[in-house]
């Protein structure tokens, strides 16, 4: 098939553009460089199959061009930085929205077959973990706000348009070609960049706080296999095991061969304290396995990080809100 795929040169999206080309599908990529980079596609760009578009998604005359002549959009390109939407609203919204609404418009009047659509278990909010996919709407912080939002239109351009969708929630992706430079996101992302910098890493609140982590080789095969299913549904992606975040640094420090101590922060606004999902419909529909366990993706992270080594980091999306935001982003202490 004639494969859009947006945000291609971030790491889900690039690892995502290889898994189709391996299926045999024409894939185009679309990317404005904002927090992906052109090295996470040196594989791709001189397979036949594969054609690569520089352009913004907010532009709705570009956003109709590029989805002229496809049959399927995969939509991932967003800021996903949860924490700092807390402070950053405007921004973040700004690139995570008005694309989405861009992209549905041009679905529609291009006659698109099928809109897979990469959410967040950003949606679920405060709800009572383990969430499952049958479980209400309720974000707690302006990233998951317009998460939701893009779901809800999905479902609303469904009914009122008969576009096919399938909304897909990841969740605290990691791995290879991931944005190292970001201090906003990506915690084990962050770690690894300031070990290799010979910075303590930073834990905000007390570490006690339990997420599910999802090593991308586990994920990236899921995300594929939306192509195929079934239509019109929602559906978890990522390891069902949660560890707390000391637990996590714990293995990073090994991975990256560390002996610096973890440094307490003060725990930042708003943050869920506890959220992890159900993989069941993952593994039944979307045939999920961890391929991968964690503390290999971890090593094979760490690899990769070390080979790239050392990123400034690049604090490119500034704070709207300073009142109440973490010291280490106002200060830039990371």
């Amino acid at each position: 098939m004639k494969v859009l795929v947006t945000g291609s040169s971030g790491f889900m999206g690039a690892h995502l553009c290889e898994e189709l080309l391996s299926r045999g599908h024409e894939v185009t990529g679309v990317d404005d460089l904002s927090g992906g980079s052109l090295r996470n596609m040196e594989t791709l760009v001189n397979k036949r199959k594969f054609k690569f578009i520089r352009g913004d998604l907010r532009d709705s005359k570009f956003v109709d061009n590029v989805v002229s002549g496809h049959e399927v959009i995969f939509h991932l390109a967003a800021y996903a930085a949860e924490g700092q939407s807390v402070f950053s609203p405007i921004a973040i919204n700004d690139i995570n929205i008005k694309p989405m609404n861009n992209l549905l418009v041009a679905a529609v009047n291009h006659n698109i077959k099928r809109f897979i659509f990469t959410s967040s278990m950003a949606v679920y909010g405060h709800g009572i973990t383990p969430f499952n996919e049958n479980m209400s709407r309720h974000p707690a912080d302006p990233y998951g706000a317009g998460k939701a939002y893009c779901e809800e239109m999905l479902e609303i351009f469904n009914r009122l348009h008969g576009l096919e969708y399938m909304i897909l929630r990841p969740h605290n992706v990691f791995g290879e070609l991931q944005n190292t430079s970001d201090p906003y996101r990506n915690v084990i992302g962050i770690w690894m960049n300031m070990m290799l910098r010979h910075a303590r890493p930073i834990i905000y609140g007390d570490g006690s706080q339990r997420r599910a982590f999802s090593y991308i080789r586990n994920v990236t095969p899921c995300i594929a296999n939306a192509l195929d299913c079934p239509p019109n549904d929602i559906i978890n992606i990522g390891g069902e095991e949660d560890k707390s975040i000391n637990e996590v640094c714990k293995l990073v420090k090994v991975a990256m061969e560390s002996d610096l101590e973890p440094l307490y922060m003060p725990a930042r606004p708003g943050e869920v304290h506890t959220a992890y999902c159900t993989n069941t419909k993952a593994r039944e529909i979307l045939k999920y396995r961890d391929n991968y366990s964690f503390e290999a993706g971890i090593m094979k992270m760490a690899d990769w990080v070390k080979g790239i080594g050392m990123q400034k980091p690049s604090y490119r999306l500034p704070l709207e809100i300073l009142k109440g935001a973490p010291r280490t982003w106002r200060d830039r202490l990371i």
